[in-house]
């Protein structure tokens, strides 16, 4: 009964299924970078996830820190950025679960990134970038750049972490764009972000039949967590009681950007271990098959 109020909390763009009732678990490989645990919940799962790491030092070293401190399960890393080689050096290392994070939006700021690319690159993020619904058009006209500049980067990731990326998300949330989602770019049976999680009322009827829609469409070649969330605002504190309650019993990802102060002094600090009580933080990103057809 505790798991059914929970969902009927945040039911906008979620898929209403109890963890007991998914398939089974992943087989990938544990303890590799880029890969999560064949290990299988059996309740609820709370996933911190640090975002853009490898942008810059800063961001690496402060995200980093969270991670040692238990208050980060795992990280989307940035490629083609300045501090990219050093940070897949670092999570190769400390075995830190490490996903892609596609960028079409922010410039690439690596040495050994090619001009074609970049120019790709900044050709995309222009035209996404140009108005706030830009990212739903699909564009016929870029699609051998947006191709490309995908590949690129998981080739990229390949190269720094030695093994595919099992996990993607986007810079921006760019990954969800037309086309990426309609051009079927991310490789199947991949863990993929979903949109974030809504309840009835935070935004228009619209608003979340489009979210439900492009779940669907997500998880017919790909795995998703049950719920979706940005850890800030951090206020009011109803919001976060609703995110944590919610990982009880569900497979819940919770956005983070350590770099940027309130979240990092929430994280470091300690206080999401307050919050979070008696549903710990996960070690590392794991969510079981959701397939809900073929694709």
């Amino acid at each position: 009964m505790k798991c059914e109020a929970a969902q009927g909390q945040a039911t906008g763009s979620v898929a209403r299924v109890p963890l007991g009732r998914e398939s089974s678990p992943s087989s990938d490989t544990a303890g590799q970078p880029g890969r999560p645990s064949p290990e299988a919940p059996s309740a609820g799962r709370l996933i911190i996830n640090g975002d853009d790491w490898g942008r810059d030092q800063g961001t690496t070293d402060r995200t980093l820190e969270c991670f040692l401190r238990g208050a980060v399960s795992s990280v989307s890393a940035m490629v083609f950025m300045e501090d990219s080689e050093r940070a897949a050096a670092m999570a190769r290392e400390r075995r830190l679960d490490a996903g892609l994070h596609l960028n079409f939006t922010t410039q690439f700021s690596a040495r050994n990134c090619s001009p074609k690319l970049i120019e790709r690159q900044r050709e995309l993020g222009k035209r996404l970038l140009r108005h706030r619904l830009s990212q739903l058009i699909f564009y016929p006209s870029l699609m051998k750049s947006f191709e490309y500049v995908v590949s690129s980067q998981i080739e990229e990731f390949c190269r720094l972490y030695g093994t595919p990326p099992a996990r993607l998300d986007g810079h921006h949330h760019m990954h969800l764009c037309g086309n990426v989602l309609l051009g079927r770019l991310l490789p199947p049976d991949t863990i993929v972000r979903r949109n974030f999680s809504f309840g009835r009322g935070e935004k228009s009827w619209g608003n979340r039949f489009f979210r439900r829609t492009a779940d669907y469409l997500l998880a017919r070649r790909h795995r998703l967590t049950d719920f979706f969330f940005s850890l800030t605002p951090l206020e009011p504190p109803a919001r976060l009681q609703r995110i944590f309650s919610l990982a009880r019993c569900f497979v819940v990802e919770v956005e983070t950007h350590p770099f940027r102060p309130e979240e990092y002094r929430f994280l470091a600090g300690g206080e999401i271990f307050r919050w979070a009580g008696d549903s710990p933080i996960a070690p590392r990103f794991v969510v079981r098959s959701q397939r809900n057809g073929q694709g």
